[in-house]
């Protein structure tokens, strides 16, 4: 089985390293109430700031890495992700979170390899 990371937490449980990049970004949450006026001045409401979506990505897992990575998501509306701080990577922050995007392919069933396992974590 591939390695662990401490960097990224499922309620408090490590995810395996992925093989590729974890892309981040930040998002401003606008209350719809938000919106250019008539001689097109932008007002903004913002109802939260900053609201993060992790990516994830792994080209190949075997059986077992698969049964592991999904036995760290629950099956409820969100969950505690403990990721490392946009200000200061370095320092750790536990963020309520849910997973969207998942998708993976079953590379070979005789052999028990997936791959293309990829996922999104996005702050609640």
């Amino acid at each position: 089985m591939r390695k662990k990371t401490e960097l990224f937490l499922i309620n408090g449980v490590p995810m395996l390293a992925p093989d590729s990049e974890v892309g981040m970004s930040y998002e401003d949450l606008d209350s719809a109430d938000s919106g250019r006026d008539e001689s097109g001045v932008m007002h903004r409401i913002p109802v939260r700031y900053k609201v993060g979506v992790w990516s994830f990505s792994y080209s190949h897992l075997t059986q077992e890495e698969k049964q592991y990575m999904e036995s760290l998501f629950p099956d409820s509306a969100d969950f505690a992700f403990t990721h490392p701080s946009r200000r200061d990577a370095a320092t750790p922050e536990v963020t309520r979170a849910y997973r969207s995007k998942y998708a993976i392919s079953w590379k070979n069933a005789r052999t028990g390899l997936w791959s293309n396992y990829g996922f999104q974590i996005i702050g609640c």
